[in-house]
């Protein structure tokens, strides 16, 4: 644990670098740790929260990946001079994985009376004391004082190691001492006499420790007579007894002789048997805390803190536990005090103060990483023009990661400027950073070894997937639940368990979200940072987990991973044109064979392979390009997730003896997919997706599946219900055939496409449907009276003729929950509407509808409203969304925002914002 920021935190951007009695032998460099770069908007943003005028006790919380900046950006704010004079105390506390509650308490404690009594020494004091160190007939005290300021001054450097510090401390008092040229009998019997007295004292801990000093001191104890240079050697023995002793604790040791010290800053005129008592009681409070118990601890520190304006930052928490010991610690006061967390995971941040400000610290941009390197490697100097090209290339591949551009920049700054050298960096920049073990992967690994079990193979799973390779998050889900890697847990389905999972992953910052839906903001693609992926690499190939091919199979790197006994392994395949030569014996131990690789075309050789691979789970075969389901595919009796591409509409019926079989996707490049009459044998198939525009006909079935997905089905003929062949629906594109969707009482989101401008007259729809989307179905605008009453309904498209008709009024109807309203290719003209109507709306998109002569005022009355964004509409829609906007910024509401796209005659798009 420590009280201050950590000097080992170099990895981020910059740590302030603590304070120095001596010039940087660098000259005019910047050293390291004061280098901060783009991080000054994040630093405001902070301050300001941390100073506003709130009496309340509030917490706010830095939160990001290992290696972003999170404590850098912590130590700007914390020694941010408005900060510094705004909080009359301001602590620094850091907890790390491993949690020690007593040492915790110790080290706030000891900073609090740090402050309380040191920075009460005025500057006036203390450079009075300092130019006494050079008088020669100085007095007893003054002398006294310059020691102490010396001693004071060698035990604040913060860097210092145990040893270096005792040997500062020795030679300080030595240098001291001999200032002195005159014997004072007075001030040596004082001093003894304080240390004496103090062995005594029935509180004393250690007897032991007692003794030695008291042997070593007793012959000088009471002699007035004795040479200077016998008084300085007793002392300095007597303090090399207390160092060697093995039994006296460092940090014992060195908070005594600190404490003791610093209660003396402020003396400037007392007796020498003021200074005695008064180094005796300071002496005597450390050796109370040494014997206090926690609560006794946590009693004090709260009293300490009481009626101070306090700032605590507590650097790199990890879990919601100790936060909730640690806010015990601190009294809620309205005296404006804060604390500051840094933490790699939303949940503990959440869990300190769901409604407070968590903020998300993200990569650095191209310009800011240059920047940075050009300040760690050249400091402040001019770049030469040959190093710029190979220099952005080298950030570019950091992909923004402070962590990154400070190890590579270690590398660049030791090594002769050369552009061939820079050249090979930016070659090989990865290999550069993972090299750097202390550094990088560490920091990394601290991330992975807080991950609890269920996670961890969901985790090291991500890193097969080629690099920047961008996750659906819907299909990675699918696949962590073919590979047996998600447990059920109650009545959820074991799809919102691994969606779960996966949100667990993103809030501890080791998955990036990637694309967000526009409807609703949900997570629906993500990735991971190169450095994340190369540590998923290294675990998995330490735990036998996956392995990652770039040629054929056949190597002798496959055969020893995967022949050892009861070891499941998932084998990814890059660049490979070869996947069947992988003998039978290893092959049984393969759970998952998923192909990046593409292939114009595989003969039905490929057969010969499957029989290798009995136990498999996953194939994905989707950038393979098959004439034909592969004969012998019908043998993987195990498999659960199957991912191919096909240039035939045929569907064998034999695939459907595959009983196991979760996911089923089927890409082909014909436009209808007739599905088998015994596809109703694939009694755990719960997702059935096709390619794009591509549909597949569903058959009469003898009996309903427990389908949860369709991406785009009809029905055949003799199917006359939805209801009869999948009842379990929750996603379903579907033509119209039917109007009666009431049944699907599982539903929750659907996308309708009207049957060749068939005009529907009704249609009803589950009250759990939460996503709607109508096109080409010719409604009337009176059907909006069903949908409005959907109690769950939160996004709603209307496009393409979806419905039909002048106006909508949308008189008192209410859409109680409804989040996203979208209008496209629409032929309305006018819109009456009221702020009661959309209570809960965020965004409104209107793209296309030419005929559209304004949106309603009352629009931007509606609270929760943040968007509303235009393309392709006649010049009084855009009209009233200005006067929309200028209306709420006259009424104060500067949240929303207004986008309105406007096409030159080209086509091209521009965007207007506000």
């Amino acid at each position: 644990m420590d009280t201050s920021p950590r000097p080992e935190r170099k990895l981020n951007q910059s740590v302030a670098a603590p304070i120095s009695s001596s010039k940087s032998s660098l000259g005019s460099k910047k050293l390291v740790d004061e280098i901060f770069v783009g991080l000054d908007h994040d630093a405001e943003l902070i301050r300001d929260k941390l100073v506003e005028d709130q009496k309340k006790l509030d917490v706010v919380s830095i939160v990001g990946m290992g290696g972003i900046g999170k404590t850098t950006l912590a130590t700007k704010v914390y020694n941010d001079g408005y900060v510094k004079h705004h909080f009359y105390v301001r602590v620094w506390v850091t907890v790390s994985q491993i949690y020690d509650k007593r040492a915790v308490l110790t080290q706030i404690l000891d900073s609090i009376r740090r402050q309380l009594n040191i920075e009460k020494a005025s500057d006036s004091i203390l450079g009075f004391v300092s130019v006494q160190l050079n008088l020669d007939k100085a007095s007893d005290l003054r002398i006294h004082e310059a020691i102490l300021e010396s001693i004071r001054f060698q035990l604040d450097l913060e860097k210092a190691s145990d040893l270096g510090l005792y040997q500062k401390i020795l030679e300080s008092i030595s240098v001291q001492i001999d200032l002195r040229k005159a014997g004072d009998s007075i001030f040596r019997k004082a001093i003894l006499e304080s240390i004496s007295e103090q062995l005594y004292l029935g509180k004393a801990s250690d007897p032991e420790l007692h003794e030695k000093i008291i042997e070593s001191i007793s012959v000088q104890l009471y002699s007035e007579k004795v040479s200077d240079s016998e008084f300085r050697k007793t002392i300095l023995e007597s303090i090399h007894v207390q160092l060697d002793l093995k039994k006296a604790s460092d940090m014992g040791l060195h908070q005594t002789i600190l404490e003791s010290i610093r209660a003396q800053l402020d003396l400037l005129k007392v007796s020498d048997s003021e200074f005695r008592k008064t180094i005796l009681e300071s002496i005597r409070v450390q050796l109370d805390i040494e014997k206090a118990s926690d609560s006794l601890l946590r009693g004090m520190v709260h009293k300490q803190l009481m009626g101070q304006r306090y700032l605590i930052v507590i650097d790199d928490i990890w879990h919601t536990g100790t936060w909730d010991e640690l806010k015990l610690f601190f009294p809620h006061e309205n005296t404006g005090s804060r604390i500051l967390l840094t933490s790699r995971l939303t949940e503990v941040a959440k869990h300190a103060k769901s409604n407070g400000l968590i903020h998300h610290l993200g990569y650095l941009d191209k310009e800011k990483s240059w920047e940075l390197l050009r300040e760690m490697v050249f400091h402040g100097n001019e770049c030469p023009k040959w190093l710029i090209k190979p220099g952005m290339q080298i950030v570019k591949n950091c992909q923004g990661l402070p962590l990154a551009v400070v190890v590579i920049a270690g590398v660049l700054a030791k090594e002769t400027r050369s552009k061939e050298f820079w050249v090979e960096i930016a070659k090989k920049t990865g290999l550069y950073i993972v090299g750097d073990e202390n550094r990088c992967m560490e920091t990394l690994g601290l991330s992975y070894n807080h991950l609890p079990l269920h996670l961890r193979e969901c985790f090291l799973y991500l890193g097969g997937f080629q690099e920047d390779y961008k996750f659906n998050v819907q299909r990675l889900t699918w696949l962590w639940v073919a590979e047996g890697f998600i447990k059920q847990d109650g009545n959820r389905s074991l799809e919102d368990i691994a969606e779960g999972y996966l949100m667990d992953l993103i809030d501890r910052n080791l998955v990036i979200v990637a694309d967000r839906s526009e409807y609703d903001g949900a997570v629906i693609a993500c990735k991971v940072h190169d450095l994340v992926r190369e540590l998923c690499l290294r675990k998995a190939n330490e735990e036998q987990f996956i392995l990652l091919t770039e040629r054929r199979v056949l190597s002798p790197q496959f055969s020893n991973v995967i022949t050892q006994p009861h070891k499941s392994l998932r084998l990814f395949i890059n660049n490979d044109n070869n996947i069947l030569g992988i003998p039978y014996s290893p092959a049984q131990n393969c759970r998952s064979i998923v192909c990046f690789s593409y292939f114009k075309s595989l003969s039905d050789v490929i057969a010969s392979g499957f029989r290798s691979f009995e136990l498999l789970r996953v194939l994905n075969l989707q950038n393979c390009r098959l004439n034909a389901f592969p004969k012998g595919l019908e043998l993987l009796v195990h498999l659960r997730y199957l991912a191919i591409r096909r240039s035939s509409s045929i569907f064998p019926s034999s695939i459907c003896n595959l009983w196991s079989l979760q996911t089923l996707i089927d890409s082909t490049d014909v436009e209808y997919i007739y599905l088998p009459r015994n596809i109703s044998n694939l009694v755990n198939l719960r997702h059935l997706v096709s390619g794009k525009d591509k549909v597949f006909i569903f058959p009469p079935i003898k009996k309903p599946m427990n389908l949860q997905t369709i991406s785009d089905v009809r029905l055949g003929y003799g199917v006359d219900s939805y209801q009869k062949c999948f009842p379990y629906i929750k996603e379903l594109t579907c033509t119209i055939y039917k109007d009666e969707f009431k049944s699907l009482t599982c539903l929750e989101k659907l996308k309708l496409n009207g049957y060749c401008g068939r005009r529907m007259k009704r249609i009803t729809f589950p009250a759990t449907l939460k996503t709607l989307t109508l096109l080409n179905c010719y409604l009337q605008w009176s059907v909006m009276s069903i949908i409005q009453s959907l109690p769950n309904l939160q996004v709603l498209n209307l496009e393409d003729k979806a419905i039909v008709g002048s106006c909508w009024n949308t008189d008192e109807h209410e859409f109680p929950q409804l989040k996203f309203l979208r209008f496209e290719l629409l032929d309305i003209k006018e819109w009456e509407a009221n702020s009661r109507s959309f209570p809960c709306l965020r965004r409104l998109d209107i793209i296309n509808c030419s005929d559209l002569e304004e949106v309603p005022l009352e629009i931007g009355d509606i609270p929760t409203l943040e968007l509303i964004q235009i393309k392709k509409c006649g010049h009084y829609v855009k009209e009233s969304v200005r006067r929309i906007e200028e209306e709420q910024h006259n009424l104060g509401n500067f949240d929303l925002k207004i986008h309105i796209f406007e096409y030159n005659e080209k086509g091209n798009q521009s965007n207007r914002k506000s």
